[in-house]
């Protein structure tokens, strides 16, 4: 985990950076039960395969896994691939729900942390790439690891 002030990162989803083109985001809560807050200060977070669903004017994240706290008995375990219910203020939700409907837009979890006591997620407005975007992407990191290495040559000699 990476500390930032009173931040610590617990995950990040690469995969959505590399997929999908961010366009907006947005800071959210995250409802969790005494077992799953256990878990993720102890980093059982998968967020790659993740989304967030609108229903009813609430939002949830779907296909996150927390894995269960291996100290804890079977009996007060919780579901690792459970719905988990995102803190937003209402017009936050009826901006993302509008985007998403008009727009075709998809929101992902882009990253998730404990803010104090807390659980966070950054949530994401995210348009799909193109396969020559990617491919775009690949070419401009490559181009920038080359770069670096030159840089590192030349200030040896």
């Amino acid at each position: 985990m990476k500390e930032k002030g009173n931040m610590k990162f617990v995950t990040r989803n690469k995969k959505a950076f590399f997929d999908y083109e961010i366009l907006d985001r947005f800071e959210a809560g995250l409802v969790l039960r005494g077992s799953e807050i256990k878990s993720v200060r102890g980093g059982g977070v998968n967020i790659e395969e993740g989304y967030v669903r609108m229903k009813d004017g609430e939002a949830f994240l779907v296909q996150v896994r927390i894995a269960p706290y291996k100290q804890s008995g079977t009996y007060f375990n919780h579901d690792p691939f459970r719905q988990r219910k995102l803190l937003l203020h209402k017009r936050e939700i009826e901006s993302i729900a509008g985007r998403v409907q008009r727009r075709g837009l998809t929101v992902l979890p882009l990253s998730l942390y404990l803010k104090g006591n807390l659980a966070k997620v950054e949530i994401g407005l995210a348009r799909s790439k193109k396969k020559y975007d990617k491919r775009m992407d690949i070419i401009k990191r490559e181009q920038e690891k080359e770069a670096g290495r030159e840089m590192k040559q030349r200030n040896r000699q």
